[in-house]
């Protein structure tokens, strides 16, 4: 089946449906992921107008940015009753259970 844009925004219309987004970790979900964003951008500007060299400045900015995603990632912590100090420590003892198995590589939450 054919669609043009018009067909294929009636039929997906008729799959969505409003979802309530006045819960708490929304907001700091949506700013890390728009942090995340603007991080992943000037990483690939420095690839794409400096083949891979990084600046001073780059380091800065992104310095910056880094620094509102840590924020947001804190937030969203805090939002759902974690310490963020627990998220890094599950983290680093997950990745070393993974190179202890030999599975760092690969795709899947559960390897």
């Amino acid at each position: 089946m054919t669609f043009d844009f018009n067909s294929y925004q009636q039929a997906a219309a008729r799959t969505g449906a409003p979802i309530a987004t006045d819960h708490p970790i929304v907001y700091p979900t949506l700013g890390l992921v728009n942090e995340a964003g603007e991080v992943a951008g000037k990483v690939k500007k420095i690839f794409r107008d400096r083949q891979g060299m990084i600046t001073d400045a780059d380091r800065d900015a992104l310095t910056l940015e880094l620094g509102d995603v840590l924020w947001y990632v804190s937030e969203l912590c805090t939002r759902l009753d974690l310490r963020l100090e627990d998220v890094a420590s599950r983290n680093v003892a997950k990745l070393a259970d993974r190179a202890a198995r030999g599975v760092i590589k690969g795709d899947g939450d559960l390897r």
